[in-house]
């Protein structure tokens, strides 16, 4: 920090900030000494710390929802149960639907199959009993390549062809039998290619930390391999699982083209992740006869406990684990409830907590009746069968598992008796080196398609119409609907009557500061400080500026108490000009228990900003109602997280007339997608900021473009670590022209550099305030 530790730093910065404060605003806000209501509301007599409590409404309110959500199901879906075509016609749409929340997105390229060898390393690199194994890759999708081994029957024609897919913990030599570490007792795709399948195997992204992932060092060391691809893809509408999906499929591919004649046979089956893989192709791939899934299935309300590379975004909205698997009717699909993959990501690592464990065999048994209950009417009637393998966790790839698979795979097909152990030549097997070309070509792939989002959004908004601001604003509802209910995630229970609680708490030199709490849905609250300017009189009509903290932050932050020095008393200083101000307590707070509320929120295809939307609203709402607002006049102004909230709540609560983004603003998809820049979320430890395919339709410009008409203005300071100063004029630069070149409303449109850190600056700002909201300076 220029030879300043930053120790130095922090306490120079709270001295001068104590200073600032004394002689701004006159010193630091003293508690009430009475705690009357404000008129017209009741005593609030909440006790205790009332932003821990506003979380754990959100909490519950999020776990209520998650199970609720089985019985909404039902209506995005349309099942024809008349006939088996009928029935697979019915549900496209809802295939559809799961490749997109997977992401699969990305055309697949004809699969061609390679051998993978060198002079040292031949591709054929073992015999098994009736079977060689060879080193292969094959074309997926893009510049990417699935690649594994191929088990290539010795003794004739094979009786059908089966991808086999193994745990991330696992290597496919593994299941093969080539190399030790998995029990010769599951070696499942062993078995299959001495029952004469031919069987091919990827290799799948591995759950190792600690690895180097960039030119500056061990940044990101705590992530697993799988999150840190993940976070990428991600952001870009992509997804880890459906790359590897694709992968499954580009096999699929390979093998319907170079088939064993027209009566191919082709199945899908996998353990641990392997099997998650498996059901999800057979939910997706009507080629596929039979699907095999050991270790894996379950009902998936818990979802937001596992690892976070799973976590996909909307996919209780339609899909639990019986509506995946009544993808696959008619065709047969064998669940085998066995010893699962054990895993505990701790929280500190960098990367999101989750765990692995067996699934409870109870509730693989409930799933799976919920899913015969799906497609009960249809016939033929769908093979869905349950093999247990010691009480549910007994050893994987059992012999009745597999002779269930191969039975309705192929009519023909039996397990063969177990042979010897295949002999290969591990002296020089290097899986770290394929690994390693696996997760390139990945993220060479995420990052190929955030270079191309800029073209992808400029596409997705090409219907604004700019030729009238009245044309604009007709336009751009249809943006905001879709920021709504695709990006943001729309709650569909509606506000509750705000039923206001208040209490005087704090005492300013020219204003009185209210804490207020409003009911937004059951057990979910806003909570807020509300400053009063002193000399309000009966018909006045104030403007409002709602102040919003930052990362763990509090209203009390924004109004002097001691604390993060850099909010500068914002609330409180805009209450002596005359303002009245409004200081909401946001959900981000309390480090890992605000981001589980992400990870809860996701799957029902909801954010932190779905309840922090209603929040806002029904907070708007309430002030509009007090005799000395002026509804009309509502300002939006925040730091930081708060100015993420800038830029995601005031395109959909319209009662804010205007919104300031401050320390926030920049080429927002860049940060949280690129691999290459330090200033990238992908290394740090916020693995809640993700959010879904905003590569493809929103970044800040457009974010931008949903608040216009209305006044915009960003506020930078030069040595803000957020981002460097050029993506924040690059990202700026979009909204000036939408303002200024194509609306004509230059004067709407503002942003202020100054020289200073992560911080408000609050000149120009408040100049822009005033200016907008018509209150004369004091």
């Amino acid at each position: 920090m220029n030879g300043i530790g930053r120790g130095a730093f922090r306490l120079f910065a709270a001295c001068a900030a104590a200073a600032w404060l004394s002689a701004t605003i006159g010193g630091e806000p003293k508690p009430s000494a009475t705690s009357e209501p404000l008129e017209g509301t009741r005593p609030l007599e909440l006790q205790g710390d009332i932003a821990s409590q506003l979380v754990a409404g959100a909490d519950e309110f999020l776990l209520r929802e998650t199970a609720e959500s089985v019985g909404r199901r039902a209506r995005f879906w349309s099942r024809d149960l008349a006939s088996a075509a009928a029935y697979d016609g019915s549900i496209s749409t809802n295939r559809q639907r799961l490749g997109q929340i997977l992401g699969m997105r990305d055309p697949r390229r004809a699969a061609a199959l390679e051998l993978v060898g060198t002079p040292a390393q031949p591709a054929l690199v073992g015999r098994g009993q009736g079977f060689e194994a060879f080193a292969v890759r094959w074309s997926a999708f893009g510049d990417v390549h699935g690649e594994g081994l191929l088990l290539a029957p010795t003794g004739g024609p094979w009786v059908a062809d089966v991808v086999a897919i193994p745990d991330a913990t696992q290597v496919p030599e593994q299941i093969a039998g080539l190399v030790e570490g998995v029990a010769a007792e599951s070696q499942f795709a062993r078995r299959l290619a001495e029952s004469g399948c031919r069987v091919l195997i990827p290799v799948l992204i591995n759950r190792q930390t600690g690895q180097s992932k960039s030119a500056e060092g061990n940044r990101g060391a705590g992530l697993s391999n799988r999150e840190f691809l993940y976070r990428s893809a991600f952001e870009l509408g992509r997804h880890l699982i459906g790359y590897e999906v694709q992968k499954v499929l580009a096999g699929v591919d390979w093998f319907h083209r170079e088939g064993n004649g027209a009566g191919t046979r082709i199945g899908v089956i996998g353990w641990g992740e392997g099997g998650m893989l498996a059901l999800y192709a057979g939910a997706l791939d009507p080629r596929i006869e039979a699907v095999g899934v050991s270790g894996y299935f379950d009902r998936r309300e818990d979802l937001w406990q596992e690892p976070i590379d799973r976590n996909v975004f909307g996919l209780l909205e339609q899909f639990g684990g019986a509506e995946v698997a009544s993808m696959v009717a008619p065709r047969g699909l064998v669940i085998e409830a066995a010893r699962g993959p054990e895993l505990v990501v701790p929280t500190g690592t960098g990367g999101g907590p989750g765990r692995l464990s067996t699934p409870a065999l109870a509730a693989v048994r409930a799933e799976i009746e919920r899913a015969r209950q799906l497609t009960a009417a249809l016939k033929p009637a769908p093979v869905l069968e349950l093999v247990v393998s010691g009480e549910g966790a007994g050893p994987y790839g059992s012999a009745e598992f597999l002779t269930r698979f191969l039975v309705t795979l192929a009519s023909n097909a039996r397990l063969a008796a177990p042979g010897a152990a295949p002999t290969g030549s591990p002296a020089r097997f290097d899986p770290q080196a394929r690994h390693q070309r696996q997760m390139h070509e990945l993220d060479r792939h995420s990052q190929q398609l955030l270079a191309e989002s800029p073209y992808v959004r400029q596409r997705f908004m090409s219907r604004l119409d700019t030729k009238s601001v009245e044309q604009y604003q007709a336009t751009v509802e249809s943006y905001r609907d879709y920021f709504y209910n695709e990006v943001i995630g729309r709650v569909e229970a509606p506000l509750l009557a705000p039923n206001a609680r208040s209490r005087r708490a704090y005492e300013g030199t020219n204003w009185a500061g209210y804490e207020v709490v409003l009911d937004v849905f059951p057990g979910v609250i806003a909570y807020g400080i509300l400053l009063v300017p002193n000399d309000v009189k009966p018909g006045d009509r104030r403007p409002v500026v709602v102040c919003q903290h930052g990362l763990e932050g509090r209203p009390q932050d924004t109004i002097g108490e001691p604390g993060f020095p850099y909010y500068k008393a914002f609330a409180a200083q805009l209450a002596e000009r005359g303002f009245v101000t409004f200081a909401p307590q946001n959900l981000y707070i309390f480090t890992d228990r605000f981001r589980s509320l992400q990870r809860k929120a996701n799957p029902l295809k909801q954010t932190l900003f779905s309840i922090i939307v209603p929040q806002h609203q029904q907070i708007t709402d309430w002030l509009k109602t007090l005799p000395w607002v002026d509804p009309a006049r509502i300002a939006f102004y925040g730091l930081s997280y708060g100015g993420k909230t800038a830029m995601r709540v005031p395109p959909l609560v319209k009662n804010y007339c205007l919104s300031i983004c401050s320390a926030d603003f920049n080429e927002w998809v860049w940060k949280n997608a690129s691999t290459l820049t330090p200033y990238s979320y992908v290394w740090s430890g916020e693995y809640e900021i993700f959010e879904f395919d905003l590569g493809s339709t929103f970044n800040y410009a457009e974010m931008a473009a949903l608040i216009a008409p209305r006044p915009f203005m960003v506020e930078r300071g030069h040595f803000d670590g957020v981002a460097p100063d050029e993506t924040v004029g690059y990202e700026f630069a979009k909204v000036r022209f939408l303002y200024e070149g194509r609306l004509g409303l230059g004067d709407r449109c503002e942003l202020e550099w100054f020289t200073g850190p992560h911080t408000i600056n609050g000149k120009g700002t408040f100049d822009f305030l005033h200016r907008h909201l018509e209150w004369p300076r004091r």
